[in-house]
């Protein structure tokens, strides 16, 4: 067994994608939304109790007087002090002020967990990449419409963008 990556909470943010009502009740794989949902508030809490931020990112589908049912966080997933970043394109930098404020809160390393893992999450993370983030992937807090997707993302992608761990596998201690 390895030992589990330390993060500096200082340095480390939590971005969770598209937790919502109608995306986490899609069917999924390889494992349901709520169980992703789960592994998503738990590292969240640990965040939190950390001093390390949480961003919760959700899509608005553009060009719409109303939003589809289901279309806000799943309830009580956002808590005090969390950034939610509402995004408009598959991945959460586009057309946001996301790069911005993870800048300003001195975050250069991002742990990523949502759904979906090869769509929301990875886009993500590719635009992520491409601005000079370090990057972690929560292996267990992610799910896609296929098992296949999600297995491409998570064995093929991902381990050229940055590391890929489980929840267990992540401890957060000060530099």
């Amino acid at each position: 067994m390895t030992a589990p990556l330390a993060l500096d909470p200082a340095r480390t943010a939590l971005v969770l994608v598209d937790l919502m009502d109608r995306i986490v009740a899609l069917p999924l794989e390889p494992r349901k939304g709520t169980e992703v949902l789960h592994t998503a508030e738990e590292l969240a809490a640990a965040f939190r109790a950390a001093g390390a931020p949480v961003v919760l990112v959700r899509v608005e589908r553009p060009a719409l007087a109303e939003q589809p049912p289901g279309s806000a966080l799943v309830a009580g997933l956002r808590k005090e002090g969390d950034v939610e970043i509402t995004k408009r394109t598959i991945g959460a930098f586009q057309g946001t002020e996301l790069d911005a404020r993870l800048r300003r809160l001195g975050v250069t390393r991002l742990v990523f967990g949502g759904i979906a893992t090869n769509l929301g999450v990875e886009s993500t993370a590719r635009a992520a990449a491409d601005l000079g983030y370090d990057l972690v992937f929560v292996e267990d807090a992610m799910a896609a419409l296929t098992a296949a997707e999600h297995e491409a993302s998570v064995r093929l992608d991902f381990p050229r963008l940055g590391t890929v761990v489980t929840a267990a596998g992540l401890r957060l201690t000060p530099a």
